[in-house]
């Protein structure tokens, strides 16, 4: 996959940024930001970075706001951005958008409970994520006091590589013709930890019709999917019709192979 910075996004943070529209002021824009991605943070460690002068200026503003982190990977990127003291990181212990949502419903209303209302929520995404975030924190039924009012700023887009049909189609190729000893493997995972190239994805299976949705029965038994999270298996379902076999319950690398062990215990080698 392809990762790109999108400029306009860029831009308007760092001017965010510069204008301290970022902190815990009353007059400020936001409030606090919000990861679900690391390439959102990596997004988010280039401006940052940029804008230091040679004499390492840092962004004191953006040390008295909660950012809050979907999981694991997301932190350790978070951790990683250069601020002394460093960031205020929350919610790595939720390990999706809507257990993130609900925890900072609480955490934030506590984080500025001296304030009638919430400042709104700075979210940085990619060009394609899921909406519970959003929905969640601005759901009309929440009183106002409670209600919190989400922005998403694109900064990144992901894209295919042009070699990635040839190349999945030579590591299927290779792997169906791996052998256990001397018998042909169980089964064969592919895991997946973005909605950009599910397309070719499926297509190298041999899994989508001419229309673009999963042919019914075309699984050979031995070929199993799992996504990284809910993001990937909703758009392999709401796009393709396509139902994943694993989806990691925490998006990290552990959260995947205890997935793919429970799948297999329970359904391949019976």
């Amino acid at each position: 996959m392809l990762h790109k910075f999108d400029d306009d996004g860029l831009d308007a943070l760092r001017s965010l940024l510069r204008d301290q529209k970022i902190s815990n002021r009353p007059d400020a824009a936001f409030g606090g930001l919000i990861f679900t991605s690391q390439r959102a943070v990596e997004a988010f460690t280039h401006v940052v970075n940029s804008e230091k002068t040679m004499q390492a200026y840092e962004w004191p503003h953006l040390q008295e706001i909660p950012i809050y982190s979907v999981g694991p990977a997301t932190t350790r990127a978070l951790s990683a951005v250069s601020q002394d003291p460093p960031l205020k990181v929350f919610g790595e212990h939720t390990g999706n958008g809507e257990a993130l949502a609900h925890y900072m419903l609480d955490h934030y209303s506590a984080w500025y409970r001296e304030r009638p209302t919430n400042p709104p929520l700075l979210f940085l995404v990619g060009e394609q994520r899921r909406d519970v975030i959003p929905k969640t924190l601005m759901d009309p039924s929440l009183a106002a006091a409670r209600r919190i009012v989400v922005t998403e700023k694109v900064v990144y887009g992901t894209g295919v590589m042009e070699s990635f049909p040839a190349d999945f189609d030579k590591e299927l190729t290779a792997v169906a013709v791996m052998r256990h000893g001397t018998s042909p493997l169980p089964s064969r995972w592919v895991v997946v930890f973005s909605p950009t190239g599910c397309d070719s994805m499926l297509r190298g299976l041999g899994m989508l019709d001419e229309a673009g949705k999963a042919i019914p029965d075309s699984r050979d038994g031995k070929t199993f999917i799992a996504t990284i999270g809910p993001t990937t298996r909703d758009f392999l379902i709401g796009t393709f019709g396509f139902h994943p076999d694993v989806c990691a319950a925490k998006p990290s690398p552990e959260g995947i192979l205890e997935g793919i062990a429970e799948f297999e215990a329970q359904v391949v080698l019976k």
